[in-house]
């Protein structure tokens, strides 16, 4: 063990792994799926002022979901691991399944959002529809694959005995 081994606080530092190829590929598709949705929500989101509650319009959250797809983007394309490939599976599957539901039923306002029921397709709502899918799925496959590798022992620092 070299003194390079030990961070400032004292404990053994493990080496950062390097990316394979194929999980650059991976969080490069993930990432532009999870920018493609944030884009379409960042270029909708005007058509959409007038529909409102009290609190939020439908363009707010449009604008809320435009910077939370692009925060999950940019942690698993620059962080990966769990936490990233976590928060990008929540914000796709969340994504597609709010806009299955607002697609397909009238739920009405819930809390502050308001009735965003639109019961049609058209391009950029099918495209977008289609990515979040694509990077919930991808990040689920991904999640799985960290669960099913093997669990190695993290070094410990061990003091030499007296």
């Amino acid at each position: 063990m070299e003194s390079s081994d030990i961070d400032m606080h004292g404990s053994l530092s493990s080496p950062r792994r390097q990316p394979s190829p194929g999980e650059i590929v991976l969080r490069l598709i993930v990432a532009a799926a999870l920018g493609y949705s944030a884009y379409v929500h960042a270029d909708l989101h005007s058509q959409y002022k007038a529909i409102k509650t009290g609190t939020l319009s439908q363009s707010d959250v449009f604008v809320i979901q435009a910077i939370v797809a692009s925060v999950a983007a940019a942690l698993v394309l620059f962080v990966g691991r769990i936490p990233g490939w976590t928060v990008a599976f929540l914000v796709g599957a969340g994504s597609l399944a709010a806009v299955l539901v607002y697609r397909y039923y009238n739920v009405g306002t819930i809390g502050p959002l308001p009735n965003m029921y639109e019961p049609a397709w058209y391009a950029e709502k099918s495209h977008s529809a289609i990515a979040e899918a694509v990077a919930a799925g991808l990040s689920l496959l991904r999640l799985v694959a960290f669960a099913a590798r093997p669990r190695t022992r993290r070094p410990t620092l061990s003091l030499p005995k007296t």
